[in-house]
């Protein structure tokens, strides 16, 4: 069995002998893409930035596997995130007009990550677990790590995908889907109807065929359906955006998970019998024979259901929910690829990949990050909705745009007059690129005067399923330290901040508005 002792999230650290004591300009907590252009965005405006991460690795999910990037319109995407693909565009020859490439292996990304932050001279300190944040008159003045480091700074910046930050520093936020009538939305909360990713076969959900009382198949749940827009906790589906390869050369044959369980695969399985195998086929290639795959069709690597409590888990929890959602993912395709219940079509075609030897090499070719579509979202003086999506509303005061398909992955997997179904996919087009607000990165000045907040921004779910794409994280974090860099000249608080000299600066380092 193959060693995944070093694949993690968490891991209790016991308190420095020495804890060191860092102050910088500026703290960006997360060194996700959001982190690393607001970080090279501070250097080259002359502030001292000091990243604090999670994690062991830095680049978030555009270094961890998802490296077909998410876009919507090329058109929108300025400033740092735009260098950033135009920069990996010169290393793989890329046949863009304007030398940009969309499509990349994971520790490309890294290293260009890598290289920019050593070049603004920016420090990387990993493995930093938030356990407190000092305030003062409504802003934060240190933040203490379970390892007993602290970061004291006058200005923050919140670049993790949870939002644990912002949460720690009395922030407002939401977490799970609100129902349409909270902001007068047509695609929020429970959703039936969209046709993709969802069963087209009917299949039975129970232990035993037509028996209620025999019990439900793992991975579904008893819920019930409720109603079209109403609102609820669920989070739409997280999973591993895993880099696979068809190169024999470079290919590692799945290796059985720990714990592996066929017995979680058996609605797949009766699916695959009713006549229906999709499940690996949204296999997007990538440079050097391999792949970004992702979820595709009503059972695959979406780990519908399991993710509830990651949002505002501790760290223990979201420790036994990463573990999980990695064993039901490897199990998956090791199943797909050995279990004798499959056909032998399915099995040859799922052999035909393997995890890749020249990635994560620690890891086996596993991806280090776990994609959290979606966790805490802050609740600001402006929430983007499907009304700005739509452009039915337009903000006045923009800090990016973002263009991408008001896009939620399913939320709940239940059972409906006696079939298997799915329930929140929604994939509807903007119709084009739209503004989003520079009061939606930041909290309301009651709150927290010093803190920006790119990734978990203020926003609905069905308008985050639109945001939510690396590009506009880029594009967003580098507002952000503008915005937190005039603020520190200004000697204001981020809420007060000019936004006509902040535009001015925006435009002047290649950002999109309009």
């Amino acid at each position: 069995m193959a060693d995944f002792s070093k694949l993690y999230y968490y891991k209790p650290h016991r308190p420095n002998g020495s804890p060191v004591h860092i102050r910088a300009d500026l703290c960006i907590y997360g060194a996700t893409p959001a982190g690393i252009a607001a970080a090279v965005q501070a250097s080259r405006m002359g502030v001292k930035a000091v990243i604090a991460e999670f994690g062991g690795r830095i680049g978030g999910m555009t270094a961890s596997g998802l490296g077909r990037t998410d876009i919507g319109s090329k058109e929108a995407i300025g400033g740092i995130s735009r260098e950033f693909y135009r920069t990996l565009g010169s290393r793989y020859g890329s046949d863009e007009p304007d030398g940009s490439a969309w499509a990349f292996e994971p520790h490309a990304a890294e290293e260009v990550f890598a290289g920019w932050l050593e070049k603004a001279d920016v420090p990387v300190y990993f493995r930093q677990q938030l356990a407190a944040a000092d305030m003062k008159n409504g802003q934060i003045v240190t933040l203490t790590m379970e390892n007993g480091n602290t970061f004291e700074a006058p200005m923050f910046i919140d670049a993790t995908y949870e939002g644990d930050l912002l949460a720690l520093a009395g922030v407002s936020y939401h977490v799970g889907r609100e129902g349409n009538a909270v902001y007068r939305e047509t695609l929020n909360g429970v959703h039936f109807g969209h046709p993709k990713h969802q069963f087209y076969a009917w299949v039975d959900p129970y232990v035993r065929e037509g028996k209620p009382d025999s019990g439900l198949l793992p991975g579904i749940s008893d819920a019930a359906p409720g109603f079209q827009g109403e609102g609820d906790k669920s989070v739409q589906a997280y999973n591993f955006r895993i880099c696979l390869t068809n190169v024999p050369d470079n290919r590692i044959a799945f290796p059985q998970p720990p714990d592996y369980d066929p017995g979680r695969y058996a609605l797949l399985a009766r699916y695959i019998r009713a006549g229906v195998w999709d499940a690996l086929k949204l296999n997007k290639m990538m440079p050097a024979g391999k792949t970004d795959l992702n979820n595709h069709g009503a059972f695959s690597t979406d780990h519908i259901g399991a993710n509830y409590d990651w949002p505002d888990g501790d760290y223990a929890t979201r420790e036994r929910l990463f573990q999980d959602h990695f064993r039901y993912n490897l199990g998956l395709l090791y199943f797909l690829a050995n279990d004798e219940s499959m056909p032998e079509r399915v099995r040859g075609e799922a052999r035909q990949w393997g995890l890749p030897a020249d990635e994560f090499e620690s890891t086996n070719g596993w991806p280090h990050q776990l994609y959290v579509r979606e966790g805490r979202r802050m609740i600001a003086d402006v929430i983007m909705t499907e009304h700005h999506c739509r452009r039915y509303e337009t903000v006045k005061d923009p800090v990016g745009l973002a263009a991408y398909t008001m896009d939620s992955h399913n939320c709940r997997r239940i059972v409906l007059d006696g079939r298997c179904v799915n329930e929140g996919n929604v994939e509807i087009s903007p119709t084009g690129p739209y503004p989003i607000s520079y009061r939606a990165i930041v909290p309301k000045e009651s709150e927290c005067g010093n803190l920006l907040v790119p990734v978990c921004l203020s926003s609905s779910h069905i308008a985050y399923g639109s945001i939510r794409m690396e590009p506009v994280f880029m594009i967003l974090g580098q507002s952000a330290a503008t915005a937190a860099v005039h603020a520190l000249e200004q000697g204001c608080r981020v809420q007060e901040v000019d936004y006509e000299k902040l535009r001015k600066r925006l435009l002047l380092d290649g950002q999109i508005l309009a």
